[in-house]
This record gives C-alpha cells, structure tokens and sequence, in this order.
C-alpha cells in the first residue's frame, strides 16, 4: 500500500517518461496561447472574428484554469493599450515605463491596471457578463488554476508541481514580458504606424502569431496578423480550420489593395481604394525612397566623394522617418543632404504632402481627390523615373 502511494506521488496516474511530459507542457502551454490570441485577443478585445459558443466556454474555462485572467480586464486593458498607446496612461508600454520594467514586472503591471476601475468601466463593453462568469471565474479566480495544479499532480507525480509552474508562468513571460516589452522596442516595421510596435519574427509560432505585432497595431481589428508573403500566423491558420467547420466567423481583416490594368486619372474609387491601404502605400513609397537613398549613396562611392558619402551613410536608419520624430542633429544633418540631393529633397516632401492628404479630416471627399490627382501629377513630372513610377501604381488603386 505505502509503495502504491509513493510509486502514485512519484510518477503520477500516467507514470509517462520524461519527454512524454515534455512534450505535454508544450502543447497545453501552447493551447493557453492559442486561447489568448485567438479569443481574448482577437475576438474579445477587437471583435476581429466570432466565435461558436462552444468554443468560447471551452477557452473560457481553460483561461480560468491556466492563467485565472478575467476576460473583462484582459480586453479593458489591451483596449486602453491601443488607445493610449506610448503615452504615460499606457499600462505597460516599454518606451514609458522602459523595458527592463515590462519584461520583468509585466505580470504585475497587467495586476495593477486590473484594479483600476475606471479602465474596466470605459472598455469592458461587450465582454462576457453572464451567470457562470459573475459567479465562478470571476469570483473564484485561484480556484481554477487550484483545479488545474490538482491535474497535473494526479497525471504526473511529483514533477506536476514543475508542469503546472511552466504553465502558470508562460503568459505572463511570452504576453505580459516578451510581446509587451519587446514587441514595442526591437525588431522589424513593415509599416509606418503612429506608434513604436514592431515584428519580432516573421513566423508568428511560438505567440500564437502576436510576434507580428506592429502587422496587428496597423491593423488592430484584423482576425489576420501576417502581411506579407513570408510571414506566417499560425493563430490566423487555427481560425481558418474553425471557420471551415462552422466554429468561427471572420468578420474583419486587413485590405489588401487591388488594382485596375489601366486608369487615366484618379477618380472617387482610387481615393477610397488609397485612403483604405494608406499603410500600404506609405510602406511602398518608403520602399522606393530607399533605393533612391542607396543609388545616391552608391553614386558618391563610385565618385569617390568621402565626405558627402560618408554624410548619406549616416543617415540610413533615420532617413526614411518622419522629420517631427527625428533629433535636432538628424534633422540638421537631413538639411545638409538634401543639399547635395535634389532627388531625395523631392522624394521627402512629396512623402510628406502624400501623408497629408489622409490626415486632413476637415476636408471634403472632392478637395482630397483634386489634391490626390495633383499630387501624381506632380509626381509624374518630376523628372524622376521611381517617383513617376509610383504615381502610375498609385491611379490604378482600385
């Protein structure tokens, strides 16, 4: 009998090796991912998608049961995130707060916000209310993850302790520290959006697909982080199987711009069409204005001009970037190279004047046409090929 109890304690129900339980733990962890991203991300926070009942009170439970989060706080505060974003009211922004603070007190970071009442009361509209949410996970939160440390006890021994702390520990690591944190300070921009979020990896995996973090603050009502052809969301291809057999509804992603073969002019669809991919326009033009940046800087080597090439050098990282968020020696510096640079002077203001035309909110749709229209005009008589280019890409927008 006592043997019995030990040989119990010590390997469990299961009595599995060690890589069984390895591999347990990832799967469940990855599981508590999937229903962070999928339903309290995506469909409770921006109402991206919707999903089937069933579905919803199996990530509902399962949420209680491996993080003891409130679906209520979690949206209300993501939802502050975006609206106050970088800004001192945001509750857990690196560039405020610094970085080393959110990865390591992201958890308590997320703790503090939940209290406040005033940010559950402005964002929790639409959240669950009902019987089992008021009754059980709301009022008995440390129940659930309770129950669940009971579990892994029972199937594993000893070693579930180790299991049930991986998994108590994973969403405040990967969500709370590592997508908060580093997700608005290092990594790669496709667009150019008002705040600092960026992309960690193109293979969204291991976050469920939240790695693409800036794809999601460009296009915060997305069902779909991934952007481009080589970026890949694995929570966007898990909302695609439910779709497929009726457990989710996609209500919303991000415009993906078509175009016209041909189209003389801009007319009131190119408008609707170019304010609708604005991101996607600016992330191309910055494209273009990249090569012109290397061609010019390619020209001073070949010249052997040191000093304007080692002045166009300097500038690469920040060049690209609005002149309101550059330092006062950068924006000196971008007045010494736009001296030496027609071209890129050109290329700069007219990204500029481009920017404009969707940040004008008081203007009439007919005056943001005419100044549409004449802004690819003026591109196309530039005299410069890349810049003409894009104006003819830009009329076709459709």
């Amino acid at each position: 009998m006592l043997d019995s109890l030990l040989g119990f304690l010590s390997n469990g129900l299961l009595d599995w090796s060690g890589w069984r339980i390895t591999l347990f733990t990832l799967v469940v962890t990855h599981v508590t991912i999937a229903a962070v991203t999928i339903y309290l991300h995506r469909c409770q926070a921006h109402r991206a998608l919707d999903v089937h009942p069933i579905v919803a009170h199996f990530f509902r439970l399962w949420l209680w049961m491996t993080t003891g989060m409130i679906t209520s706080e979690w949206a209300s505060i993501h939802r502050k995130h975006h609206a106050k974003c970088e800004t001192p009211e945001d509750p857990h922004s690196p560039q405020t707060r610094g970085l080393w603070k959110v990865l390591a007190e992201g958890a308590e970071l997320y703790r503090a916000e939940a209290k406040n009442e005033e940010t559950l009361r402005k964002f929790s509209h639409g959240t669950p209310n009902d019987w089992i949410e008021n009754h059980l996970y709301k009022r008995f939160p440390i129940l659930g993850i309770s129950l669940m440390m009971i579990i892994d006890i029972a199937l594993f021994g000893a070693i579930g302790l180790t299991v049930w702390a991986v998994q108590m520990v994973w969403i405040p690591f990967w969500a709370a520290g590592v997508v908060n944190g580093l997700g608005h300070y290092w990594g790669y921009r496709n667009f150019n959006c008002a705040d600092a979020s960026t992309n960690l990896l193109p293979w969204g995996i291991i976050i469920g697909g939240e790695e693409l973090h800036n794809n999601h603050h460009t296009f915060a009502t997305s069902a779909k982080l991934s952007n481009k052809w080589y970026e890949f969301d694995i929570g966007w291809m898990y909302i695609r199987l439910l779709s497929m057999v009726g457990l989710a509804k996609v209500k919303k992603v991000a415009p993906t711009p078509k175009l016209s073969k041909s189209k003389a002019a801009c007319d009131d669809d190119t408008l609707q069409a170019v304010l609708s991919n604005r991101y996607e326009v600016m992330a191309r033009y910055a494209k273009t204005f990249k090569r012109a940046y290397r061609d010019e800087l390619a020209a001073f080597k070949e010249k052997r001009l040191h000093g304007e090439y080692q002045l166009f050098r300097g500038a690469r990282k920040w060049l690209h970037h609005d002149e309101a968020s550059l330092q006062e020696p950068q924006k000196v510096q971008l007045g010494q190279i736009f001296a030496h640079s027609n071209a890129l002077k050109t290329y700069y203001d007219m990204r500029q004047e481009l920017a404009g035309i969707w940040e004008r909110s008081n203007a009439s749709r007919e005056q943001l046409l005419v100044q549409l229209q004449n802004w690819c005009h003026r591109a196309e008589q530039s005299g410069i090929k890349a810049l003409s280019d894009f104006a003819l890409r830009l009329r076709r927008y459709a």
